[in-house]
């Protein structure tokens, strides 16, 4: 049987509680984001690796234009749980 954790960190893609730790190399279910560790600071920048071309600025505007973080993987991801939703 597993536990889920208690505790979720916010993507910083979609905001969704949903990774299991910050820059820990993780894919959002929400927003297909990997988490690599580029945030605000960086937000604007083309980092390469796992989120290829795209920024988490350009992310960020997918996300709130058709749900997701490009649009090749809109398949793949799926809406938050009320769980998952920032207090």
């Amino acid at each position: 049987m597993s536990i889920e954790r208690l505790v979720k960190f916010e993507c910083p893609c979609c905001h969704k509680l949903t990774l299991e730790e910050q820059g820990g190399d993780e894919i959002c279910p929400v927003c297909f984001w990997h988490d690599d560790g580029q945030d605000d600071p960086h937000a604007d920048e083309v980092w390469g690796g796992p989120n290829y071309e795209l920024s988490l600025t350009a992310a960020r505007k997918n996300y709130k234009c058709f749900g997701a973080s490009r649009e090749r993987v809109r398949q793949f991801v799926r809406p938050p749980q009320p769980s998952e939703l920032a207090k």
